[in-house]
């Protein structure tokens, strides 16, 4: 993260004796990126972090993914996906794989039970709550979630999502790497910068750690090679406190601040994140083009060196009436074919003062292929709506 935290109890020198009321250690855990030479966090333990009693595999959901042959733009319908693949539907394990590339995978999932103690020791994920709400609990403390935030989780936090309120639905965007902000809107030093559309002021982080007990925790752990199960001696989240730039964080869509202008803006100005290979962006509600013969809607385009996904998820998306999208739909234009507004969308959009739409958008730039739960939700007809008549 670009700022530093700190949360609950921590020595005032870090690598120092820090000792416990009964006069143990405390067990000290340097969480961090790319070998020591990027951002960390220290955290301090009532055990050892370290101490584990069984590792076995884990037998996680099969997936599978085909290329996009023929190649045409996929109109998903995430309504019809109904449970997940596995028997309890949880926010980890019940995942529905839709599309996938060596650099990320997006699935979407409608969660009602706690999912089991994870960590992704690929990559960082990023999940999107479309509706309902839920806990995010991890070593660092909990973060509350509710519709329209983003929350990142760092490669290999140890962490648990509790659904509130009944079912949660999140989109969910696991990488290969590590997301965060666009280095465009970041100092040298990690501040955002004045044009960025967000701020720390917009960011929530846990501000309290969670402190359970308990022995022989399971906790499942995805790998490059493949899934395990480890038993932790003790339960994981016995943090006292912590400092640092790096934990899960939170972050509303509702907070982005749209950058509008004369004539239509192009997507990178609703950049959110970026990840290795792919970019996170946010279309909110906003004002639209004030140039007199302005056309508000988007101008038929061709990103020869991208994969475009738009996941639908809030208001009214004014360029896509008439393709048959609807809330939840996710549309894939894939490089090699030309998109853009449905016929009469420019028309319509002619002396538009604003938009009242919410989609979250992942460009990828290798190609995206297709999982079997899109394959039996797709509207196989939206291919041929530009040939409709306005």
């Amino acid at each position: 993260m670009p700022y530093y935290r700190r949360v609950g109890e921590v020595p005032p020198k870090r690598h120092t004796q820090f000792r416990q009321p009964d006069g143990s250690l405390f067990a000290e855990e340097l969480m961090g990126q790319e070998g020591f030479s990027s951002d960390s966090s220290l955290l301090y333990h009532r055990h050892r972090p370290t101490a584990i009693t069984s590792a076995v595999p884990f037998e996680a959901p099969a997936w599978s993914r085909v290329p996009n042959l023929p190649l045409k733009p996929r109109h998903l319908q995430t309504g019809k996906l109904g449970g997940g693949p596995t028997g309890t539907v949880d926010p980890v394990l019940g995942r529905q794989h839709l599309l996938a590339n060596d650099d990320v995978r997006i699935s979407y999932v409608e969660a009602t039970e706690p999912s089991p103690l994870y960590r992704n020791a690929i990559g960082d994920e990023c999940l999107y709550v479309s509706a309902g709400a839920v806990t995010l609990e991890s070593t660092f403390g909990a973060l509350e979630l509710r519709e329209g935030d983003y929350a990142v989780i760092p490669t290999s936090v140890i962490h648990r999502l509790v659904p509130k309120d009944g079912a949660v639905k999140l989109l969910t965007i696991e990488a290969t790497g590590h997301i965060g902000p666009p280095r465009r809107y970041l100092s040298v030093r990690g501040q955002f910068l004045e044009h960025a559309p967000y701020c720390e002021r917009d960011l929530r982080g846990p501000t309290q750690p969670i402190l359970a007990e308990g022995y022989d925790i399971s906790v499942l752990v995805q790998a490059r090679r493949g899934w395990t199960e480890h038993v932790y001696a003790n339960h994981p989240f016995d943090v006292v406190g912590w400092d640092g730039c790096l934990y899960p964080w939170a972050f509303s869509i509702h907070d982005f601040e749209p950058i509008t202008g004369r004539v239509h803006q192009p997507p990178p100005v609703h950049q959110t994140f970026e990840g290795p290979n792919f970019v996170i962006c946010s279309f909110v509600p906003r004002k639209v083009d004030y140039h007199p013969l302005a056309i508000p809607v988007p101008y038929n385009h061709h990103n020869v060196d991208s994969d475009e996904m738009l996941f639908y998820t809030g208001g009214n998306y004014e360029a896509r009436r008439g393709s048959g999208i609807e809330q939840g739909s996710i549309s894939l234009h894939p490089s090699g074919f030309t998109h853009g507004p449905q016929p009469g969308a420019v028309e319509r959009a002619i002396g538009v003062e604003a938009f009242d739409e919410l989609a979250v958008m992942v460009d990828t730039f290798r190609p995206l292929d297709l999982c079997e739960p899109a394959l039996a939700i797709e509207d196989t007809g939206y291919a041929w709506t530009w040939n409709r008549d306005a």
